[in-house]
């Protein structure tokens, strides 16, 4: 009987953590898309001038949220395709951070999203002209350490420790044209 107890445990485990990214996923791939639909901006390499790239962590927010796509502002609504950026990201970073424990993001230009051992890493590295540079979306968030001997704050892998790796990493491309 313990060991049909210390199964379902195990099962509930897993069911929470496929679900929670499965959820990663989907929000990537939203970002995603929010970034192909506001190319204009989402092509701008710089964090200055493009809200979509940084790198947050839980709290997730933007310096300077903008809320210009409420429904209380439909009288002035955003005045620019920077602004339905930044406030895309303000809605985006708020329903991330409630969904996921922990969350960090980082949105980049990244040459390299890989080291040389073929793992995912969270650092952006550009490549000296940018020409093979694509934005990428990484995501992380605190799971439950697969190990079973660690106990305390060692059962838990926060993606805000040091040496932790992003769990979804996902290229964001131009689709096509038409």
């Amino acid at each position: 009987m313990l060991g049909m107890v210390g199964i379902q445990a195990f099962a509930l485990q897993a069911n929470r953590d496929a679900r929670i990214q499965a959820q990663a996923a989907v929000f990537a791939r939203e970002l995603a898309e929010m970034m192909r639909g506001n190319k204009a901006i989402a092509v701008l390499t710089t964090a200055s001038s493009n809200p979509y790239l940084g790198s947050f962590s839980s709290p997730l927010a933007l310096a300077t949220p903008n809320y210009c796509l409420r429904v209380a502002n439909a009288a002035t609504g955003c005045t620019s395709t920077t602004d339905i950026a930044s406030a895309e990201m303000t809605d985006w970073l708020t329903r991330v951070d409630a969904a996921l424990p922990g969350a960090r993001v980082v949105v980049c230009y990244d040459s390299a999203p890989y080291d040389s051992n073929g793992l995912p890493q969270w650092g952006c590295t550009s490549s000296a002209g940018g020409n093979n540079d694509i934005a990428v979306i990484k995501i992380g968030w605190t799971r439950t350490n697969t190990d079973r001997s660690q106990t305390g704050s060692n059962a838990l892998l926060s993606a805000a420790d040091t040496g932790s790796r992003p769990y979804i990493i996902l290229p964001v491309t131009s689709g096509n044209s038409l």
